[in-house]
């Protein structure tokens, strides 16, 4: 997507990519996530697109890459989602540390009135802020996004 390749998108204006996200689940379990059971981890990554980004302007940026990089992208998909209420935290430490800063959403939260809602259509969210390759674990910066409900 740039405004020198050959398609013009309408609305089109320069933008910076955002961070990483990631949408964590786990088969059998009552929402949420058990992290004693790592190996039994689904997840969606995903990168937030601007909203000028049509299905069509989607679609043909998947091709044109598939095509450059000769790779096969059919399971890349457009998502348009509303989260709806949530909870979030700044998890600051080694994603093994999660656990306790849930833990501590959860508190915050229940004082308030509200408990977990996850779902197949909400789920534990994750948004990166730091690259693991670049950054001491101590230091990584994770948003940690979960649904809740009014009791």
């Amino acid at each position: 997507m740039s405004k020198k390749g050959p398609r013009e998108i309408e609305g089109y204006f320069d933008f910076v990519v955002p961070p990483l996200e990631d949408f964590w689940w786990q088969d059998h379990t009552d929402g949420g996530i058990d992290y004693a059971r790592k190996d039994d981890f689904n997840f969606i990554s995903c990168i937030r697109l601007p909203d000028f980004v049509t299905r069509e302007d989607f679609g043909w940026a998947v091709s044109e890459a598939a095509a450059k990089k000769k790779l096969d992208f059919s399971a890349v998909e457009l998502l348009r989602g509303d989260e709806g209420l949530c909870v979030q935290c700044m998890h600051t430490g080694p994603y093994d540390d999660e656990p306790a800063t849930i833990d501590a959403m959860r508190t915050f939260a229940a004082e308030r009135g509200y408990a977990p809602d996850f779902s197949e259509a909400r789920l534990h969210h994750e948004i990166y802020l730091s690259d693991p390759r670049k950054c001491a674990p101590e230091k990584l910066k994770t948003v940690i996004r979960h649904p809740i409900k009014l009791i």
